[in-house]
């Protein structure tokens, strides 16, 4: 099994206390999903805020007009610094993502972290070539687009109130 690695990092003009309030909450993963996608929770155990061992259960078309019910688990918490989500059930072989956090001049540096393998072996590997790769790349960039014009939009109007 071919296990594939993307690491994105970006600076937040935000506290680590506002990243990790943000962030840790499951809620907001829509916000910053591509609306294509689907994106869509169906449950989460314990209530809005994460904790090692809570389960979130959402519908996410992977590929178009194809909707796919996806299981994560949240595994490992250490607040503020960060916390790992990974499927129980879903479209990959393996998703292991970590999120961290930490201080830095003029905000927080986050860093996301993902570990992924595509089920199908070599039929995997050629989807993961074609359009697999490039989705999760796009995601993520779509992420970092959002953040950033979110938590500038969100600074601006601090500063100008």
């Amino acid at each position: 099994m071919k296990i594939y690695h993307l690491k994105t990092v970006q600076i937040l003009p935000i506290s680590l206390t506002e990243a990790w309030d943000f962030f840790s909450t499951p809620d907001n993963l829509e916000k910053i999903t591509p609306k294509h996608m689907g994106f869509n929770i169906l449950y989460k155990s314990g209530g809005h805020k994460m904790y090692p061992g809570q389960i979130i259960r959402y519908i996410v078309h992977v590929l178009p007009g194809i909707p796919m019910h996806w299981v994560t688990e949240i595994t490992h918490v250490q607040e503020p610094n960060y916390f790992v989500d990974e499927q129980r059930f879903g479209p990959y072989a393996l998703w292991h993502h970590q999120h961290r956090f930490r201080e830095v001049e003029g905000g927080v540096e986050m860093i996301d972290e993902v570990n992924y393998a595509i089920p199908l072996g070599f039929l995997g590997r050629i989807a993961n070539w074609l359009f697999v790769g490039r989705e999760v790349n796009r995601i993520f960039k779509h992420r970092y687009e959002v953040l950033d014009q979110y938590f500038k939009q969100n600074k601006t109007t601090e500063i100008a109130a």
